[in-house]
């Protein structure tokens, strides 16, 4: 569904005053969203899991929100759901479809207030089963996909000077698990790369937000044989992400029960934490 057109091209001052309306400064490491109502959000990696749910939430609460994955049928179906979102289907390993799907966007907006790449790909992998094929898949999507995206928006938030960015990444990635073998090492390369980030945008009042979830109830967890402590559910995972977007988060995790623990294993010398972690999970 097309929306209204947002021109902020058109009158700079108005737009800067609209932004100063939606967020608020405080000790937060970002600026607090003080309302969502008008905001232009891109969601990327929406058609299902995490970011439909996000999706939806921000849609609820008044935001202009564009959707973007490679299922065009699902985020039609997301779409029906508000007046103003608007469908952008692309795929985040192919650089031509992220940047053309950018273009297509400020024609329609004129700008951009939020950012949220949570595209991404799971496989289980162990040293058994080790596939060069699924180790390429998973970097171009988990890695090289939210690079793409990152080419697209930057200098769009730097030229417009204001706007933010969100990237999901997942609990794998504080610290080697198992069946993670490739997985991991792409989801640890996203929180390096948000702290990096947010030295580059957050003194420039960009917010920048390291989104790490622990297990969700999604396709890609379904089928898992393993334990999984602290199993949320997709819509419970947008209420964090969002919730913590609106108190100005840079790290969001969830559930804090299971990554604060998490967090504190990582701290362990290794001899315990490779314990600790083959009993919770048996693997």
């Amino acid at each position: 569904m097309m929306l209204q057109r947002l021109d902020s091209r058109a009158s700079p001052h108005k737009a800067a005053a609209h932004v100063e309306t939606l967020f608020e400064r405080g000790r937060a490491m970002n600026p607090r969203v003080r309302s969502w109502r008008d905001m232009r959000v891109w969601v990327i990696g929406a058609s299902a899991g995490i970011g439909a749910e996000t999706a939806r939430l921000l849609m609820h609460k008044g935001a202009h929100v564009a959707l973007s994955a490679r299922n065009r049928a699902a985020l039609t179906a997301l779409a029906a759901d508000s007046a103003d979102a608007f469908v952008l289907p692309l795929d985040v390993s192919q650089h031509a479809d992220v940047l053309a799907a950018r273009d297509q966007l400020l024609e329609q907006w004129s700008g951009i207030d939020m950012v949220l790449v949570v595209a991404g790909a799971y496989n289980e992998m162990r040293v058994d089963s080790f596939d060069m094929q699924v180790v390429d898949q998973l970097l171009n999507v988990n890695l090289r996909g939210v690079f793409h995206c990152l080419d697209a928006i930057l200098p769009t938030l730097l030229a417009q000077g204001h706007g933010g960015v969100g990237i999901v990444s997942s609990v794998a990635g504080m610290s080697g698990l198992p069946k993670a073998l490739v997985y991991g090492p792409t989801k640890a390369a996203l929180i390096n790369l948000c702290e990096s980030l947010y030295f580059d945008l957050g003194p420039r009042g960009h917010p920048v937000y390291l989104i790490n979830p622990g297990f969700v109830e999604t396709r890609a967890t379904a089928n898992n044989n393993f334990a999984m402590p602290g199993l949320i559910s997709a819509p419970q995972a947008a209420r964090e992400i969002v919730g913590g977007m609106e108190r100005g988060e840079f790290h969001i995790h969830f559930p804090r029960r299971f990554t604060n623990w998490l967090r504190f294993a990582r701290l362990l010398p290794y001899r315990w934490y490779f314990s600790l972690i083959h009993r919770v999970t048996g693997l």
